[in-house]
């Protein structure tokens, strides 16, 4: 890593653990750009730079929440439904972790003037983010559609999933259930979000299986 490199990539990485301490089971509305700067101790022109919008940082928690995901099945590989019950399982850890941050960026993936493109994440990046992990800088990062998607053709395969109907199509519902199921969760306020969670899969697999 080159000095200039390794700087753009710290002070990224530290703008994202000092959201996620901020911001706590608070909404992210209430974390104040000024404080975020004061933590990592960089000016607000320095922030701006790397995440032009405030609404990015959360573009890129969303990011390294995906490349968190493929590194632990790297790990721990699973297939089929239990991959699916596995991505529900994380969301609901970070639900019951950071609430309003979860809840601020589905809110913000509807907005019609967000970029389609996802936030990228470098190669210095993934390194300081996990640098226990041999040749992270060589995985590729899977959106939750796309993990979804490889789950789903997976389940099929294994006749966990019996009815017609396209990979395609199956991987649209899983997704409506994942971002539609935080929103549920915020109107509900489900004493167990985990257990929530599985029983809306659960649900989904009646009509499949």
């Amino acid at each position: 890593m080159s000095l200039r490199k390794e700087k753009a990539a710290r002070i990224k990485v530290q703008v994202l653990d000092q959201t996620l301490r901020l911001v706590g089971k608070k909404s992210f509305d209430d974390l104040y750009i000024d404080d975020l700067c004061a933590k990592v101790k960089i000016s607000k022109v320095t922030l701006f730079k790397y995440f032009p919008q405030k609404e990015d940082i959360l573009l890129y928690y969303f990011r390294v929440w995906c490349l968190t995901r493929l590194t632990e099945l790297l790990a721990k590989p699973r297939e089929g439904l239990q991959g699916i019950y596995y991505l529900f399982d994380k969301l609901s850890e970070s639900w019951e972790t950071h609430p309003g941050l979860v809840l601020s960026l589905v809110g913000y993936l509807a907005n019609v003037k967000r970029s389609p493109k996802p936030f990228p994440i470098k190669a210095e990046e993934k390194k300081l983010l996990f640098p226990y992990i041999a040749g992270i800088t060589s995985i590729e990062i899977q959106s939750v559609e796309q993990m979804l998607e490889k789950f789903t053709l997976e389940a099929i395969f294994k006749k966990e999933i019996t009815k017609t109907g396209s990979t395609r199509d199956v991987t649209n519902v899983f997704t409506t259930v994942f971002m539609g199921g935080i929103v549920t969760a915020h109107l509900h306020q489900p004493g167990n979000i985990k257990l929530f969670f599985r029983k809306n899969i659960d649900t989904v697999m009646k009509g499949l299986g």
